[in-house]
């Protein structure tokens, strides 16, 4: 068990975004999702419903210009949620990995909070839209968390039909997946690494 809070709150503003978001990975404290996307909105009370996190994200984006810079400044910010409230990742288990079935998709996530930053995304998602969200922006979001965060992040989908089902997988797979990987092991002394840190 860790006596610290393991919680971080950050804000970011440029010239095409305004988001705050407040991340909690040891207690449900709530999901309020604003992002001014409707879809990302859903997919991201999914992956903290199912990460169990507390996630509380508020963003102001340039929405009459497109999706993207909301979408990929989201995940930068979430990135750098974990990051902080990760620490020095004492005691954590480190790797996640989770299968997710929607239906007729099967969506596989896997995660090493390694320090190292690395995307490999798998996944054909051939409806460009749903909703307010350009499908292709779905890869932007998980790069930006994956770089901000400093971890490795697999995401595929192994098999199915529609993206919507496609994509939500992901998202709940990926909420799964990081919920395994910063849970803290007592019987991990340190960090869980030959190196001494992560």
């Amino acid at each position: 068990m860790t006596t610290k809070a393991r919680q971080a709150t950050i804000k970011r503003v440029t010239k095409e975004t305004q988001i705050e978001i407040s991340l909690n990975l040891d207690e449900q404290t709530g999901i309020e999702i604003d992002t001014g996307i409707g879809f990302l909105n859903h997919m991201l009370n999914l992956f903290a419903k199912h990460g169990r996190f507390g996630l509380v994200v508020k963003c102001h984006g340039d929405l009459d210009v497109d999706p993207h810079h909301t979408t990929e400044d989201t995940g930068i910010v979430l990135g750098e949620c974990f990051k902080q409230a990760l620490g020095e990742k004492v005691g954590i288990e480190r790797y996640g990995t989770e299968f997710v079935p929607m239906d007729e998709t099967l969506g596989q996530v896997s995660v090493d909070l390694s320090g190292r930053s690395y995307l490999v995304f798998n996944a054909e998602l051939t409806n460009p839209r749903l909703g307010g969200l350009d499908t292709e922006t779905v890869e932007d979001f998980f790069q930006a968390v994956a770089f901000a965060a400093e971890m490795n992040l697999h995401a595929r989908i192994l098999y199915g039909r529609n993206t919507h089902h496609k994509v939500e997988s992901l998202f709940k797979a990926f909420g799964r997946a990081m919920r395994a990987a910063v849970t803290i092991n007592p019987e991990i002394v340190g960090v869980n690494s030959t190196k001494g840190v992560i």
